[in-house]
């Protein structure tokens, strides 16, 4: 059985992140998706929130479980029998820190191995800090994040 961990903080999920989850849910058996939870970044979300709305909006790929995560992405893999991280890429700059962590756990396990997808092209300028902002400064984040997401982070920014 093939299975594979996608980590992210997904703060919030957007379509980028839905597309690797769906072409990467073809690749493996069983894809946990691990909503992280890093005390030194500050989110719009907080850890539970980001796993209810991940869950909500995956909630459809029979084979894709999302887990919480507060630990190394490789003692989390372990954990759970997966094999393989999956990660994204949209440009070179990922590329280069994508490069440098995929060595790093390979040097902590060399056993788990990482897969890259590239991002379809309409989405690889999209990052989650970037729908944050144009949120937070009135945007409309409907192009870029499911209808579920747009609607919590409209929640989120009116309790603000």
């Amino acid at each position: 059985m093939k299975i594979g961990y996608y980590p992210g903080s997904f703060d919030p999920i957007t379509y980028g992140h839905t597309d690797i989850v769906t072409r990467g849910a073809h690749l493996f058996d069983k894809l946990y998706v691990a909503v992280s939870h890093n005390p030194t970044k500050k989110t719009m979300f907080s850890a539970e929130e980001r796993y209810q709305i991940v869950k909500e909006v995956l909630k459809d790929i029979p084979n894709v479980e999302v887990v919480q995560s507060d630990r190394l992405t490789v003692e989390h893999c372990k954990l759970l029998g997966a094999t393989h991280i999956l990660r994204g890429l949209r440009a070179v700059t990922d590329y280069d820190y994508e490069f440098q962590m995929t060595n790093f756990n390979r040097k902590i396990d060399h056993e788990i191995d990482t897969v890259f997808l590239m991002t379809e092209g309409q989405y690889s300028f999209l990052s989650s800090s970037s729908v944050r902002e144009l949120a937070y400064f009135g945007g409309d984040v409907t192009p870029f994040v499911p209808e579920f997401v747009s609607l919590k982070i409209a929640e989120k920014l009116k309790q603000k």
